[in-house]
């Protein structure tokens, strides 16, 4: 308990390093994650805005990059976050690769929550003269905002999980934390703290995100 004490700054500083870069893949890899989404239940058969090159092209860069375990995806992302952010190590660039990664995988998520909106609520909207823009940002993305937030959530768990990761290229974070002052150095105690914060973390989000969900499939 004494060496916990001690690395009080480090511990919060960590804290803070693990939300930063949970945010920031959060908005960045979200942004991006919609847009895959959209785009590969849009131009899908069938979609409003059908078209098989795209739609083939969209899906074939996600399910080429989705399968990379991350471990590795953060190495080769390395000379693109030099590229984009400036630097391949730290916590910008971690939280840059987190980002996307992650929008493969809420890219899926996206699509799966469209293609569930019921077919008749669309062809509604098409009867009553709806162009494919209106029907995908007034009529499919509202009917299916609720599982969105849901599938949104579970994101978030598992972006905490990657920010572990992060540590690899000196990401910092709660992760990193663990591995350094308590792994390593054999402190179970300091190792443990890290460990329930992420969980705090991850128990706040998901309570969070059924609530915001429940509100929302209220309405």
């Amino acid at each position: 308990m004494d060496r916990l004490i001690e690395l009080g700054p480090e511990f919060w500083s960590a804290a803070l390093e693990t939300l930063y870069m949970t945010v920031y893949a959060l908005v960045l890899g979200g942004v991006l994650g919609m847009v895959w989404g959209v785009g590969v239940y849009s131009t899908r058969p069938g979609g409003v805005l059908p078209n098989r090159v795209v739609n083939g092209l969209i899906n074939f860069v996600i399910n080429f990059f989705r399968p990379i375990p991350f471990v590795i995806f953060i190495a080769v992302m390395q000379p693109f976050s030099r590229l984009v952010v400036g630097t391949g190590i730290g916590i910008n660039a971690g939280a840059f690769a987190i980002s996307i990664a992650a929008s493969f995988a809420i890219g899926r998520i996206v699509e799966q929550h469209l293609v569930s909106v019921s077919p008749g609520v669309i062809e509604a909207a098409r009867s009553m003269g709806a162009g494919p823009w209106r029907i995908l940002f007034t009529v499919a993305i509202p009917e299916a905002l609720g599982p969105l937030i849901l599938g949104y959530t579970f994101i978030v768990v598992a972006l905490i999980d990657m920010t572990a990761m992060a540590g690899l290229i000196g990401g910092g974070g709660l992760g990193a934390f663990a591995q350094i002052y308590g792994f390593r150095k054999f402190e179970p105690v300091v190792m443990w703290a890290a460990i329930i914060l992420i969980v705090v973390f991850v128990h706040l989000v998901q309570m969070l995100g059924t609530w915001l969900a429940r509100r929302v499939m209220r309405r």
